[in-house]
């Protein structure tokens, strides 16, 4: 049985809120991938965009998957870009459920303008559009790796926890 659980999605839809909640609640540890990045590059993620590109920011991501999906009984935050290369997704699959958190365009827009220096695919003139475009792309890569998905448009972070830990129970087959 799979001891750890994985979130996926789009920037935005609340995968590092969510994820220490859900770690803490159930007693896993909690790994957010950016960090690790950012310690394994030694720049943050706009710098390593800015400076080497999204090639290199990939491969590190890669680099990082290959190491957080050997943990057990840990909650992984996985970057909203994880998707794009199945050998990540084929890793992760190994030792966790993956949950792919979703929510709608208006409300990404709402919960990233906030930071969006911090995020180089949404530091452009149009946002809402790269939003929408990179949605449309990366959608079918979120269906096709997820175990399970919960729209957080509507939701506090303690109702996706507990949406969550439902939908992990009916996958097992436990409810």
């Amino acid at each position: 049985m799979k001891t750890s659980i994985a979130l996926i999605g789009f920037m935005g839809t609340g995968k590092t809120g969510v994820g220490k909640a859900l770690a803490e609640k159930l007693g896993k540890e909690f790994f957010e991938l950016d960090p690790l990045i950012e310690k394994k590059a030694g720049k943050t993620i706009p710098a390593i965009f800015k400076e080497d590109g999204e090639i290199t920011f990939r491969e590190f991501e890669i680099e990082a998957i290959k190491e957080v999906s050997k943990e057990r009984n840990a909650v992984i935050a996985c970057g909203g870009g994880v998707v794009l290369n199945k050998i990540n997704i084929d890793r992760l699959k190994e030792e966790a459920v993956i949950v792919c958190l979703t929510a709608s365009p208006q409300v990404i827009l709402r919960r990233t303008s906030r930071d969006a220096e911090e995020r180089p695919l949404l530091a452009i003139a149009n946002p809402a559009l790269a939003i929408k475009e990179l949605l449309r792309f990366r959608r079918p890569f979120y269906e096709r790796a997820a175990d399970t998905t919960v729209n957080t448009s509507r939701l506090d972070i303690d109702s996706v926890v507990t949406q969550i830990i439902a939908k992990i129970k009916e996958y097992e087959g436990l409810s």
